[in-house]
């Protein structure tokens, strides 16, 4: 059977797997049926994905990133969650590239921002974007549509590698300029 042409109409009674919309100079001309609303497994991780960073910013303002004196503290929050201290802490003196992430998430929460940008500032960054990312994957999961963006792939991608970039960045400075 020779190809369809995207103008030719397909034979009778015939689904042709796609849908023409009226624009012939729009990218999506040609997009799947059913494809506007996001799967309902989708929907339901965008839910757990809510739930998640909710726990964890709960956890976060549960912590005390504060010593005795008042003063907040940059690292080693995390002991209070029960959780050993940094092995590469104890092995070299120096920290690793995630020391003082939940220090800098609970200094957040808690709203002293110049103490958390001082704990880790990419622990800032990374937890103001965790913070956008609640309403945005709750609403996401009730409309059944992404918001403002056309795929979350692209989103992850992005957000991981400039994550992985900036925590890097951050450590390599402290281990080698500071």
């Amino acid at each position: 059977m020779p190809p369809i042409e995207p103008n030719e109409p397909a034979e009778p009674n015939e689904d042709p797997g796609y849908e023409v919309l009226d624009d012939w100079n729009d990218p999506q001309t040609f997009r799947p049926r059913g494809s506007d609303r996001l799967a309902w497994y989708v929907r339901l991780f965008l839910i757990v994905i809510a739930t998640a960073l909710t726990t964890v910013f709960s956890l976060a303002a549960w912590i005390r990133p504060y010593s005795d004196d008042g003063a907040a503290k940059t690292m080693e929050t995390h002991t209070q969650l029960g959780l050993p201290k940094c092995n590469m802490v104890v092995a070299t003196g120096k920290p690793c590239p995630a020391c003082g992430m939940t220090t800098s998430f609970s200094l957040l929460i808690h709203g002293d921002v110049v103490a958390s940008l001082k704990a880790n500032w990419v622990g800032t960054l990374l937890g103001t974007f965790c913070l956008g990312l609640i309403p945005w994957a709750a609403v996401g999961a009730w409309r059944g549509r992404y918001l403002f963006v056309r795929s979350a792939e692209m989103l992850t991608t992005i957000a991981v590698i400039t994550l992985m970039v900036l925590m890097i960045s951050r450590w390599a400075y402290i281990w080698f300029l500071q």
